[in-house]
């Protein structure tokens, strides 16, 4: 069962809201230190900065392209985005080596928190595997409270024993690494999912595969 602590946690990390910032313009300036420049734009060293936990990425890290996606997997938005999208984007953009793609956590609610918390006690090999099928299977384990029983059948699909599970529930280093994604995404202007950094750009909403590809072919040569 999840523990009261992982419970109040998952709480923390909820959030809501919408928030669209534009980019543009050719001469922006940093202050020193700063995570975004004067029009809100990441600087690109502190954005590609991982966080405690390490980032989930796929791709060649020297794609021209780097997308980010922050997102909840309680989010009908990201679900639609991975069932749609996702599938070409990885066929075409990311296993051709264009893009390299990182998936960072952004849980809304406390039923994606602790999915969230599950998926990074996933063996290396299997996190991805996991995030989908936690995205795909949404309405078999979201609710208005936390269902531990629900959320382990999800996992187990993966192999994961339930004493794993329950062990990873509490496993204080993990949430509190998701709080420190989550506070350095409000950041950058996160404000809720899915949101997408493409080069620093940010979009907000379910992509299309041809919006993605009018933004991302004008980096390739």
């Amino acid at each position: 069962m999840l523990s009261r602590r992982t419970v109040v946690v998952g709480g923390l990390l909820a959030s809501s809201g919408t928030m669209l910032a534009g980019c543009g313009g050719a001469s922006r300036k940093v202050a020193e230190g700063a995570l975004v420049d004067d029009e809100g734009t990441p600087v690109a060293a502190e954005l590609l900065k991982e966080g405690p936990l390490g980032d989930k990425a796929l791709g060649n890290p020297n794609a021209p392209v780097t997308m980010i996606e922050y997102a909840s997997l309680t989010c009908p938005f990201c679900r639609k985005f991975h069932t749609t999208t996702y599938p070409r984007l990885k066929t075409e953009y990311i296993d051709t080596g264009k893009v390299r793609y990182i998936v960072r956590e952004f849980p809304i609610g406390r039923s994606a928190a602790a999915a969230a918390v599950v998926t990074r006690c996933a063996p290396e090999s299997q996190y991805f595997t996991l995030f989908d099928k936690f995205l795909v299977d949404q309405r078999h384990w979201t609710g208005q409270t936390v269902r531990p029983d629900a959320i382990y059948k999800v996992a187990a699909q993966t192999g994961m024993s339930r004493q794993t599970f329950d062990t990873c529930m509490a496993n204080q280093t993990i949430i509190d690494g998701l709080v420190w994604v989550k506070q350095r995404g409000r950041k950058f202007g996160v404000s809720g999912t899915p949101t997408f950094f493409i080069n620093q750009k940010k979009i907000r909403g379910a992509l299309t595969f041809d919006q993605i590809k009018a933004m991302v072919d004008p980096h390739i040569t």
